[in-house]
């Protein structure tokens, strides 16, 4: 593999603040390029973790999220700004935030954890959010991290009070005559009254707009967004969606995630909870989200069931993979992570696998599933929203691969689970981070591991 200079830049970091700095007896014996060390920038130790990384891809420019703190690194790690984002006095049982408000309940100095970073490229700004206020983003300027805005005066401004870096995942819908769209998917620990699990908001040209991360659509009815109902937290007190991953291909918006779900073992008649990996599929162009629908994935190899995911990364095929799959180059694939078993969200085990989807064949499950519930087949079957046995309707119409849903049959679920390939497995340390793409025809795919290792 030969890298330009820029590239071995931050494939560096990426292994040093995202995999820690752990090296094989191996590595420290042999390596990788003697003339090359690896680069490393270290942030201020009171902070704590590093949240979450982006780079420009026309400058090379590191975006780096931290508790209290955005930075911006030059390709070789030396720091040209840093934006404070906390501590300051907050509580989260405040709703709305004392910033709004008069709030009873006590403040304490509270630290801010970044739990999402996106370039915006489109206006040259970078959105980023935080856990402090129930969850609101800043819109910084990429030069210098500028504030250019911080909309905070209506509820839906307001993403969601979980403090956990990994709680939100977005994905931007860019036009070239109109504003963009910001998908938004985030836990909501337990207050779906007041946050959606999923939306999609205006990013306005102007960050100070009115507008600003407001409902695609909203009106009395309808709206941009999912809402987890109420009573499904009474069979799952602690219920909640987690997004692992999200990306757009084609003419939708996806998600993968990680949610909880009560199951009856086979000869039991007692339920017990387990976590179920899902595929969430959106149309970019649906404002009412009658397109909602959600498919189980998942991975087997020699008996071994790998249901917890830990990760996952979209890329091309190449040429030489797509032929053993038999699609085509440019085809896209889900590079995806999974931890043995599905009862252990918090403690995966350290069995792991890699395992590949083809996206188009996931589509045509989607598009199966679709055709029969038109048919008036089987029910809506999506456990979480306590829809189980709502049959689906019948409706003469045709149902093709950009169908995005009416106001009937939606959201939907599917009930059997797509499995991926599995390509490689690992039993004594755990994989939890995965990045590909392809190199001279080649799809290559580095996989970092819970100890620290890289793997190639």
């Amino acid at each position: 593999l030969i890298m330009s200079p820029a590239m071995w830049k931050w494939t560096c970091l990426v292994s040093h603040l995202l995999l820690s700095t752990t090296v094989s007896p191996l590595a420290r014996q042999q390596p990788l390029h003697p003339k090359r060390p690896f680069i490393t920038f270290t942030g201020e130790q009171a902070e704590g973790n590093f949240n979450h990384l982006v780079v420009d891809e026309r400058t090379g420019h590191i975006y780096l999220g931290a508790v209290n703190r955005i930075y911006k690194l030059s390709s070789d790690l030396k720091v040209l700004v840093t934006h404070e984002t906390g501590p300051d006095d907050d509580n989260p049982k405040c709703y709305p935030p004392r910033i709004v408000q008069t709030c009873n309940e006590p403040l304490t100095p509270t630290n801010n954890i970044n739990k999402m970073l996106l370039i915006d490229y489109k206006e040259n700004r970078l959105i980023a959010c935080g856990s402090l206020y129930q969850g609101i983003c800043k819109l910084l300027r990429l030069d210098d991290l500028f504030k250019l805005g911080e909309p905070f005066h209506k509820k839906e401004h307001y993403l969601s009070g979980v403090n956990e870096s990994g709680s939100v995942f977005g994905v931007i819908v860019s036009y070239s005559n109109m504003d963009d769209k910001l998908f938004i998917a985030t836990a909501v620990d337990g207050k779906p009254e007041y946050f959606p699990t999923i939306s999609s908001r205006k990013l306005t040209k102007n960050s100070e707009a009115d507008g600003m991360f407001a409902y695609v659509f909203h009106d009395e009815f309808v709206a941009s967004m999912i809402k987890i109902p109420s009573d499904t937290f009474t069979i799952i007190p602690d219920f909640d969606i987690y997004y692992i991953y999200g990306f757009s291909s084609g003419n939708f918006v996806y998600f993968l995630t990680l949610q909880p779900e009560m199951i009856s073992p086979p000869g039991s008649t007692t339920k017990e909870q387990v976590y179920t990996s899902k595929l969430v599929r959106l149309c970019k162009e649906d404002t009412a989200f009658n397109s909602y629908v959600e498919v189980p994935i998942g991975c087997e190899k020699n008996g071994v069931e790998y249901r917890l995911l830990q990760a996952a990364y979209l890329s091309k095929a190449g040429a030489i993979l797509a032929k053993s799959l038999e699609v085509g180059p440019e085809d896209d694939i889900l590079f995806t992570v999974f931890s043995k078993g599905q009862k252990r969200k918090m403690k995966s085990l350290d069995e792991s696998a890699l395992c590949i989807f083809v996206l188009k064949k996931i589509n045509d499950r989607i598009k199966d599933r679709l055709q029969s519930c038109y048919r008036g087949e089987g029910t809506l079957d999506l456990a979480w929203l306590k829809v189980k046995d709502i049959p689906c309707s019948s409706a003469l119409l045709t149902i093709d691969d950009n169908f995005c849903g009416l106001d009937m049959n939606a959201p939907l679920g599917v009930s059997s689970m797509v499995r991926g390939l599995p390509i490689f497995t690992e039993d004594g340390d755990r994989m939890t981070s995965v990045i590909a793409y392809v190199y001279k025809n080649h799809s290559l795919a580095f996989v970092g591991t819970k100890s620290g290792k890289l793997k190639k």
